[in-house]
């Protein structure tokens, strides 16, 4: 049980922290979409196209699952992020690592960063 270890945990958790705030922003990203559905909806037509309103509900459900799905995860790397620091809930901060490879190219660093750290037996055991 090193302090190695133990700052390369802390570090991990920092990082977490960060990779949440950026996934949060572009989960934010979608907002365009869902106010396009919103002017399909309302107006009926698009850009004068004629394009029927179910193209606009299309638009805002897709968007808001995109919204909240991205929030969601958000959620989920920053409490793994706190739980690495805390060194609580081993498989949970492995599932969100291996989860966090699909944020590409920034989660796939991070995540196989902390799959790495993770399967250290030096680990396991600060984990308790």
């Amino acid at each position: 049980m090193s302090t190695m270890d133990e700052n390369n945990l802390d570090l991990l958790g920092k990082l977490h922290y960060v990779l949440g705030v950026l996934t949060a922003l572009s989960a934010c990203i979608p907002f365009i979409y869902l106010f396009i559905g919103l002017a399909m909806i309302g107006s009926g037509t698009y850009t004068g196209s004629g394009a029927p309103r179910v193209f606009g509900v299309i638009f805002l459900v897709l968007s808001t699952i995109l919204i909240i799905g991205g929030w969601v995860m958000a959620v989920l790397i920053i409490i793994a992020g706190s739980r690495l620091k805390q060194k609580q809930s081993y498989n949970f901060c492995l599932v969100i690592a291996f989860i966090e490879c699909l944020i590409v190219p920034l989660g796939t660093i991070l995540g196989i960063f902390t799959v790495i750290n993770l399967g250290k037996e030096e680990v396991k055991a600060l984990f308790g």
